[in-house]
């Protein structure tokens, strides 16, 4: 019977810790989105081209410039693009992250998209996608959603 109950314990332990914002912290939160945001992950639009072993925006020579509370604006090395992320809500879910920039591929328009940050683990990289969930303070602007011909709905 104690090895039942030890083994439920364990069982049931990292549960116990899931409902703590999954990991995701309080405090300086724009800090950790920028130092762990895995950028291959980044609507193309936003999204660095794919070079073997580079995952992080460090790792491909973003810089960030203007930390403040819940804004960061993120700067390429080369300074061919640049875009900021917002927090918008940070949630045992997620991390909602308005991000605003400038496309250059898609003739030099603007970009704007809520994203939802997650990570499988404490120590993965925040994979971003875009969120269905919206926020009045970023309105979608830009990409190829807005054209209907190339929806693939």
């Amino acid at each position: 019977m104690k090895t039942m109950i030890g083994v439920i314990a364990l069982a049931c332990g990292p549960l116990a810790f899931a409902g703590n914002n999954g990991g995701y912290p309080s405090e300086k939160v724009v800090s950790f989105v920028v130092q762990q945001l895995d950028a291959t992950t980044l609507p193309s639009e936003l999204r660095p081209k794919h070079e073997k072993g580079k995952r992080t925006l460090g790792d491909y020579g973003y810089v960030t410039r203007n930390v403040e509370e819940t804004l960061a604006a993120v700067d390429s090395a080369q300074g061919s693009s640049q875009f900021t992320l917002r927090i918008l809500e940070r949630t045992e879910s997620g991390i909602y992250v308005c991000a605003n920039g400038h496309a250059p591929n898609a003739s030099d328009a603007n970009f704007q998209r809520v994203l939802v940050l997650k990570h499988k683990d404490a120590n993965g990289l925040l994979k971003s996608r875009e969120s269905g969930k919206e926020f009045d303070g970023c309105p979608a602007i830009g990409g190829l959603q807005n054209d209907a011909e190339t929806s693939s709905y």
